[in-house]
This record gives C-alpha cells, structure tokens and sequence, in this order.
C-alpha cells in the first residue's frame, strides 16, 4: 500500500527528510529533475513552462534549466522577473535559470499568451502547488484559461494549478493537466472532490531514497491499494465443498414498490461466490422475488399495507438471520416503523452485517443529532459494514456536508470513533471509495463512469456480503477485505463498458461481468507481484 498525504502531513514529511539531511533546496532540484524526465518522454521540440510565486514555480524553473541543456527549446512564463519572486529557493533557481539559454516572459498579456503558444508543442504548469485554495487571481485566472483553450498536453507540477489539494475542489478554475507529476508522495485532494476531471495521469517521484523509513512516523491520510495488495484477501475454494461451506447470504430487503433491489443485491452474493444466498423480502414481493430468482429461497415476511415490512417483520427475520454468515440490510426496503424496527433488531444479532441503502436510512432515523451522538445503536462484537454513498453518510451524521473524499474520510471517522469497534468498516462511495476503518483509509481500484448507475450499490453490497461470508470470520483486516470487494466492482464497470459500451451500461450487465471482474483483480495483483501466470 502507498500512502496519500494532506498538504499538513505533506510539511511534516518534509520536515522530517530535511532533518535526515536532504535539505529542501536538493528536493527542489529532485523535483525539477522529475518533472524534465517525464517531459523528456514526449520528445517535444518547444516547451512552455509557466511558473508562480513560490517553490512550486521554483520546480518549474529547475525543470527548464534541464530541458534546455538538453536542447529543447524553453519559454519560461513568469508574473515577476526573477529577482522579484517571493520565495528564497525559487528566487535562487530562477536567476540561475535566467541566466541560461531560456527565454523568459514576464507578465505577458493574453494575446502574447496565445501567440507563444501557438508556438510550443507541450506546457509544464508550475504555477501554484499544493498551498493554494481559493479563488484564481490575475495573471493567473488569466494564464490557466490560455493553457486550456490551447489544447497542447500538460504537465502539472505537484497539482494542477487551481485544484485544492486537500479536498479536490476547484473554486473559479483549473489547469486540465495530461499528467500530473506530483512529488514525494500523492496527496488526498488529487482523488477527492472534481480532481478527476483535471489530473489525467498521475505520477509520483519519490525524490528521496529513504522515504519509506521516514514516511512510518508520519500520519497518514489515507493508503492507496494496490493490486498486489490483494493477493491473499480471498482464499481459493477447498477442494471438497458443499454450500454451506462457501458462505451463505440473508438479503433483506425489498418492497412492493423496489423489488429488483433485494433481487440484484442477491445475484450480485451469489456471482460473487457464495454458496448459498436466500432473500426475506415482505409477502407482497416474495413472489416477483421468487419468479427473478428461481435458485434463491425467498421467505416471505409479514407487510404493512404498502409492501413494506410490517410491525410484525423483525421476528421473522432475526430467526432466519441468525443461520447466515452474512447478512444484507436495505436494498429497495424503504424507511418504514417495520423496516427500522428490523434494522434495529439486526444489529443485536452475532452475525457479521453490511448495512446498505434504506437500512442506512433507517439508522439515521433511529438517532437525534447523528448516529455519533448515540452509538450505542450500532455498536457491536460481530462485524458491522456500512455503505454510504455521500448523502446518505451525511444523513447519519446529523446532515453534516459531505462533499468530497477529505469531508466522506471525516464523517466515517467520527462514526467509527463513537464505536469504537475494530470490526466495522464504513464504506464511503464517491467518485474515490474510502474504506474507512478505525485505524486505516483505503482507496481500492477505482471504478470507471459506467457503475454510476441504478443498482450500481446493490451490486456492490452484494459482493461485499459474498466475500464477508466465504470467509468465516478468519480476516485480519476487514477493510482490506472490503477493498477486495470494491475492487471486483470497479473491474465490473470497465468489464460492462468494453461489451455494452460506457454509457449503455446498467447494474444487471455488472452482476453478469462478476466472475470476469474477480480474474481481472487476480490477474492485476499476479502482475503487481511480478508473479507470471502459466499459459
């Protein structure tokens, strides 16, 4: 796993290199250094480099020093000559560079922007790093629309120049960079917030060989999987097994007006490997359950008058539940008294639980001021996973804004801390899922566009719940578990848009491309690990 960083931390981080003796200067250079390779690769001919204030534009000049050297023609764009920056370390490279076989523009008006441009066949943005948020100042909120509307490719030094880079968010506007090259370490905004749109390919230079063994005293934001972190999550199938031996799934879920969730919620456990999957669903659906379904038991229980589970629905269920390995609470259920009178009484059971959708809304229900204030509701010995995409986490934690990756990250901290359980995990869902435990982040795979879609969730709760009950409890790390799982999902959205295309996709071709996606995360973590497949 590699670390994500908030700018905080990122300053801690540095800190600490320059105190093990790589002073902040010799980064600046490292940086510059990376920054000209990954420019180099594209063979360019004539670079723009536009550079800021302070050390981010200082990498910037760096870099063009080394791109000139190494013949390529440099323009550097610069709101001050070189002896007016403010920063003492850009200050120093920049006269450096100046004196040197670059041509340096200051303050230029946006025509001459233009016209330059027009000239070059690439742009390194060094203008703002990752200090910045708020809104864009002249020259700058003149400059980054130039860069964009000039359609040349561009590399972003650190972040891309108007992008917060602790929460993604991007107040007036942002550099629209074909590769980011950050330094050191990413940082959490680059994955959070609109970053998405605006990143490209993101690229990380290490600068400093004994990283790993200063970057261990440094908190971290979060921890980036990577597949070959994934090799020993899911254990192979025995050679002798029955059903039961797989895992068995309880979806609950369902109503007369949502049926198809508790339905793709089932299919998904089952695609997903476990061996047995049944569904309690109130009366007045069983039956549409029963047709979609025909391999999967469903037990009928008590409704109220609109399909929903009634008062009487929280007995029958907790005497099928308490067999399962795994139970699903929420799909299509909606928030009735019954539907929160079940949610309730599932969370007393010794069963290992993945809260989703309307189950997530009834526990809001349930609490005054956000679960937090009364945890006593959901804390529990047996393990507790909750699947909140954005507003739904925001409703558990008294309507709160949740907006972006940092703000999701906070929210589900404050859940988990309240319980202080190490057996539950709150998946955060957004454009990059967090696995959120009481001690770790993750950001698993991401997911392509594709699996914005309905039922998307369903699909993903169910293979959560496949792999929570094929492993009979014997899992060090839930989240890493889980990571597996959002995994298998994402792969499923890219499997289903190379046969559906990516806007034609719907949440049942995810359940069909299941088995493709769990060989695509073996083959990805067999390929991370360096281990070759045999023919």
């Amino acid at each position: 796993m590699r670390p994500v960083l908030s700018t905080e931390e990122v300053i801690r981080l540095e800190n600490l290199i320059d105190k093990e003796g790589m002073s902040k200067a010799e980064l600046m250079e490292h940086a510059g250094e990376f920054v000209a390779h990954i420019v180099e690769k594209v063979h360019p001919d004539h670079v723009a480099v536009f550079t800021g204030f302070g050390n981010n534009g200082g990498d910037g000049w760096v870099a063009a020093d080394i791109l000139s050297g190494a013949g390529i023609q440099v323009d550097v764009i610069t709101p001050v000559n070189p002896d007016e920056i403010k920063s003492s370390l850009a200050r120093h490279v920049a006269r450096r560079t100046a004196e040197r076989d670059v041509n340096v523009v200051v303050g230029p008006s946006r025509d001459e922007l233009v016209d330059l441009l027009n000239e070059c066949d690439l742009i390194v943005d060094a203008i703002l790093g990752t200090g910045f948020s708020g809104n864009l100042r002249p020259p700058f909120s003149i400059w980054i629309p130039t860069i964009n509307e000039s359609g040349l490719p561009v590399v972003s030094v650190d972040v891309p120049s108007g992008l917060d880079a602790d929460t993604g968010h991007i107040a007036s506007d942002c550099v629209c960079a074909t590769t980011t090259a950050t330094m050191i370490v990413p940082k959490v905004g680059l994955y959070s917030g609109e970053a998405s749109a605006y990143v490209g390919e993101l690229v990380c230079g290490s600068l400093y060989e004994g990283l790993d063994r200063v970057i261990a005293d440094v908190d971290h934001a979060a921890e980036i999987v990577d597949p070959a972190d994934l090799i020993d999550v899911t254990p192979d199938l025995p050679a002798y097994a029955d059903k039961y031996s797989r895992g068995s799934v309880l979806v609950v879920g369902g109503s007369a007006q949502y049926p198809g969730a508790a339905i793709m919620a089932a299919k998904s456990a089952a695609r997903a490997g476990a061996g047995y999957v049944a569904v309690a669903a109130p009366e007045d659906c069983a039956n549409i359950i029963r047709l979609a379904l025909p391999s999967v038991p469903v037990f009928s229980i008590p409704a109220d008058t609109r399909g929903a589970f009634g008062a009487a629905a929280f007995s029958a269920v907790r005497e099928h539940a308490r067999k399962f390995d795994c139970v699903v609470c929420g799909p299509g259920m909606t928030t009735t008294s019954g539907g929160m009178q079940v949610v309730t009484d599932l969370l007393t059971l010794d069963v290992p639980l993945v809260l989703d959708a309307d189950g997530l809304n009834c526990l809001s229900r349930l609490a005054i001021g956000g679960i937090d204030a009364t945890p006593e509701l959901y804390r529990r010995e047996a393990p507790l996973i909750l699947t909140p995409h954005y507003r739904e986490l925001s409703r558990l934690v008294d309507d709160e804004d949740v907006c972006d990756l940092t703000s999701a990250v906070e929210a589900a901290q404050k859940i988990l801390w309240a319980a202080g359980s190490d057996n539950m995990v709150v998946v955060a869902k957004g454009p990059t899922t967090a696995i959120v435990g009481v001690e770790k982040v993750f950001l698993p795979q991401s997911g392509p566009v594709s699996l914005a879609t309905a039922g998307s969730g369903d699909v993903l709760a169910g293979i959560i719940a496949a792999n929570v009950a094929t492993s009979h409890g014997g899992v060090d790390r839930w989240e890493l578990l889980v990571a597996y799982a959002v995994a298998v999902h994402s792969y499923t959205g890219y499997a289903a848009a190379s046969l559906m295309g990516e806007k034609s996709v719907i949440a049942t071709d995810l359940i069909d491309c299941i088995g493709d996606a769990m060989q695509m995360v073996e083959t990805a973590a067999l390929k991370d690990a360096g281990i070759e497949m045999g023919e």
